[in-house]
């Protein structure tokens, strides 16, 4: 093999191993606080090895049991040197007959796929 084509191949091997290198976002902490009303405030810490501005974790999310997504809070910029880290998001209406929820973070490379938490809300 020419030494052209193997300075490429490792060239594309860096590329790509570096954006697998940080791995999905997961969720390793949830704090819940019911506001009355049917209403929820979550603090919520994601890990994820940020790397830079084309992979980080992007959001996290509250779903219903069933997949659906009933609240979204967006993370605008990488958190590199802030791992892991917590963000809240407040008033978060949940209907009176769910019972528990899933919250899961969503990376710019992987998307889904790291460790999500359930939050039992009749705690």
């Amino acid at each position: 093999m020419k030494i052209q084509h193997l300075v490429i191949l490792f060239s594309c091997f860096s590329l790509f191993s570096g954006l697998s290198i940080a791995g999905e976002a997961d969720v390793i902490a949830v704090k819940m606080t019911p506001r009355g009303d049917h209403r929820y405030d979550f603090s919520v810490t994601v890990r994820h090895a940020d790397s830079g501005w084309d992979h980080y974790a992007n959001r996290w999310e509250v779903l219903d049991v069933a997949g659906n997504v009933i609240a979204s809070r967006v993370l605008l910029h990488p958190h590199v040197a802030e791992q892991p880290f917590t963000r809240g998001l407040s008033g978060v209406e949940i209907p009176a007959e769910i019972k528990q929820v899933r919250i899961r973070a969503h990376d710019l490379v992987h998307e889904y796929g790291g460790s999500e938490l359930v939050v039992d809300l009749t705690e």
